[in-house]
């Protein structure tokens, strides 16, 4: 599965930007409005939705940047989102766990999917950032 996404990404790199930048505004949504109208069944601070979805503003900023202007030296810039990527996972880690008994078995769910999508990403965006510093 993985292999076949690394492939597609070597030959189009800039389509991880975009696929990142997109995923980054889906979690501003979900974290900054959906969750936090339904904060009584996740039980996820408000102050802590609005940190979480406020991260990935920068995200956006930058996929964007590296989609329309980044020609050269891409695994550099591929390394720099999935080390972004990373610390937002590790944050959210330490979030929950902070929280971890106002946290609803939906939180849980919330974030173990989120951290299990941006981990799969960061894995995807590395190897493929390795493929082309290897071809050139």
């Amino acid at each position: 599965m993985f292999q076949k996404a690394i492939k597609q990404a070597t030959t189009t790199p800039h389509k991880l930007f975009l696929i990142d930048g997109l995923g980054a505004l889906l979690s501003i949504f979900l974290l900054g409005v959906v969750l936090v109208k339904l904060e009584r069944f996740f039980g996820i601070p408000i102050p802590t939705l609005y940190l979480l979805a406020f991260i990935p503003c920068f995200f956006v900023a930058y996929d964007f940047y590296c989609f329309l202007t980044v020609k050269q030296n891409i695994p550099f810039y591929l390394k720099g989102i999935a080390l972004m990527n990373s610390s937002y996972c590790l944050l959210s880690i330490i979030l929950a766990i902070y929280h971890y008994q106002k946290l609803s078995y939906l939180a849980w769910g919330y974030i173990i999917t989120e951290i299990t999508i941006v981990m799969a990403l960061v894995y995807i965006e590395l190897q493929t950032a390795k493929t082309l510093s290897v071809k050139k």
